[in-house]
């Protein structure tokens, strides 16, 4: 009888972890923090001194990219070769891309660029990043977001007017 209950509480608590993680899965988050100094290609980061919570905003360059930022704003995708969303991400960002003027999509394969997957802690794919004009990071998603998610992410990351 005690082992029905444990049946019964670890597929309760399996139920659980998979409808948070299918809630969390995708969704845009701001990337707060203060602004990082400029620094020279191959310079390494400063770590944030006070702990997991305190994050600085990380800018990215068409040298970081491999290829150009877009004029109003650029979505950095995330990918790995066998990775099922992150084929649904790429037509998502690709259509974003396509539908607002001066927004680019570049995608990134995870498994060749480890140096950039460990200095902006992307910890699954796809994973996609909204950079401003400037190449800051200022929205986040890890799991395939939703298109309506990335068209408001967009729009933060637009410069007003």
């Amino acid at each position: 009888m005690s082992g029905l209950w444990v049946a019964l509480a670890t597929l309760a608590l399996g139920a659980v972890i998979g409808v948070v993680h299918l809630r969390r899965g995708g969704r845009m988050r701001d990337v707060g923090g203060e602004r990082l100094p400029e620094r020279s290609p191959g310079e390494k980061p400063e770590k944030p001194s006070g702990g997991l919570t305190e994050r600085l905003t990380e800018r990215l360059t068409g040298a970081d990219l491999g290829e150009g930022l877009g004029e109003r704003a650029t979505l950095v995708q995330f990918s790995t070769a066998f990775c099922q969303p992150c084929r649904a991400t790429r037509r998502i960002l690709a259509d974003v891309s396509t539908l607002v003027p001066g927004v680019s999509h570049v995608e990134i394969d995870a498994e060749s660029r480890l140096d950039l997957v460990r200095r902006l802690d992307i910890m699954r794919t796809p994973t996609v990043l909204v950079l401003d004009a400037a190449g800051t990071v200022v929205k986040r998603a890890s799991g395939q977001p939703r298109k309506a998610d990335v068209l408001a992410a967009v729009a933060d990351a637009l410069p007003p007017g």
